[in-house]
């Protein structure tokens, strides 16, 4: 597939070029949204960029290609940058103040409230969803276990302000012109909740950076943000029950201690590591474990781009991402397996189970199957669904936006 760098901006009766902002939730750290975030930009350098805060480190801002962010008052609010989650419930307000009326084209990087942007019926909005709001949605009840709002004043304080969030969440889907998803298991959820379709476009990932590695070394590698719901806990429970077997976690966050309570001497901390660092761990393993439920998951791509078998949950995005072996011959070669159950239990079995069938995953054939997640397929895949997003070509032209049947009588 060509590769796609930057595209033609659109004109408007053939002779204004089109004005575009892009709008991200926040930006915090380089993680996997920002990495979507930098090739959007690199396809619109001449867009502008708008989040609700702007906390990056200097040496993170790469990704951000020299542009300056325009926020919104949460960025003033004092203790913002430490604890922004908490402002979870001024959010779609602030969101709403983004004045982008002088915008043609809007493209919202949204996992949060970036969707909820107002535009007008003379301006595209194309979404480029990451995911709806886990924790108003479908991780609400995990949600208040893990933040210990189960019960109290404090929980049904919470409980009200998610209950009036999914209001505004349904609502402000109205002023999206174009869904697009980051996977299948996403464009179910857009489906169910917002009853809009999608197009689905995987996130771009820099397949090219991974080179192929054939030796193995004798351990096993998990990556990510020490957070509840990566359920890297589950991982440190299991290899502390394996002590033959040797594990690199790599990450940094609130669970550290938790996660370090549960591992035994056969675990290696790392902390955060450079990207290069990373790449030199995931290429030498025997294996990459994935033990969350995640949309899509770019680090179990990155690590089949190195020809590295992941060992994943079977729910989510994986399904999408690796093929695993079945014992069968399918006639598609297999890039790890699945553990069916999110227990401590059924990783050890998966893992046995893989050191069995070792010999029989094709380092060639996964990092062959990588490709098809590359830059250059998201960047044409993207640039083609924007381009023919209602009304892009001729930001005057009438909205044509399919709806979904809407079930629910919602109050807002």
């Amino acid at each position: 597939m060509p590769t796609v760098s930057a595209i033609d901006t659109p004109s408007i009766a053939g002779d204004k070029v089109m004005k575009v902002a892009i709008v991200h939730d926040w930006l915090v750290i380089y993680g996997g949204a920002e990495r979507v975030l930098e090739h959007i930009i690199d396809l619109y350098p001449q867009a502008d960029l708008f989040s609700l805060i702007d906390f990056v480190s200097e040496d993170q801002r790469h990704f951000l290609r020299g542009k300056k962010p325009t926020t919104s008052f949460l960025q003033k609010i004092p203790g913002a940058r430490q604890h922004y989650r908490k402002l979870l419930p001024l959010m779609p307000l602030a969101i709403e103040q983004l004045d982008l009326s002088a915008y043609d084209l809007i493209i919202s990087s949204h996992y949060s409230v970036a969707k909820g942007v107002l535009t007008g019926p003379n301006q595209t909005h194309v979404c480029y969803c990451h995911s709806p709001m886990r924790y108003a949605w479908d991780h609400y009840h995990e949600y208040l276990r893990e933040m210990n709002l189960e019960r109290g004043l404090k929980s049904w304080f919470a409980r009200w302000q998610l209950h009036r969030i999914r209001g505004w969440d349904i609502q402000s889907a109205n002023g999206v012109d174009q869904f697009i998803a980051n996977s299948q298991f996403v464009a179910k959820r857009i489906a169910k909740f917002y009853r809009r379709e999608s197009t689905v476009i995987s996130p771009p990932v820099d397949t090219e950076l991974f080179g192929l590695e054939t030796r193995r070394e004798n351990y096993y590698v998990c990556a990510g943000r020490f957070v509840p719901f990566k359920r890297i806990d589950l991982v440190a429970q299991a290899f502390a029950q394996m002590p033959d077997k040797q594990l690199i976690l790599i990450g940094d966050g609130p669970e550290m201690d938790k996660i370090k309570a549960k591992a035994s001497p056969n675990c290696t901390f790392t902390g955060f590591l450079p990207p290069d660092k990373v790449r030199d761990h995931l290429s030498k393993a025997r294996a990459f474990i994935f033990p969350s439920e995640e949309d899509f998951g770019i680090v179990p791509v990155e690590a089949q781009a190195c020809g590295t078998p992941v060992i994943a949950y079977g729910r989510g995005g994986a399904l999408e991402t690796v093929i695993p072996w079945t014992g069968q011959d399918s006639g598609t070669a297999p890039t790890g397996l699945f553990f069916d159950e999110q227990t401590a239990q059924s990783l050890m079995q998966a893992v046995l189970q893989f050191e069995t069938i070792e010999d029989q995953l094709d380092a060639v054939k996964i990092c062959a199957h990588a490709q098809t997640f590359s830059v250059a397929a998201f960047k044409s895949g993207f640039a083609q669904t924007v381009r023919a997003a209602p009304g892009t070509r001729d930001i005057r032209s009438p909205r044509k936006v399919r709806l979904l049947p809407l079930k629910l009588d919602y109050p807002w």
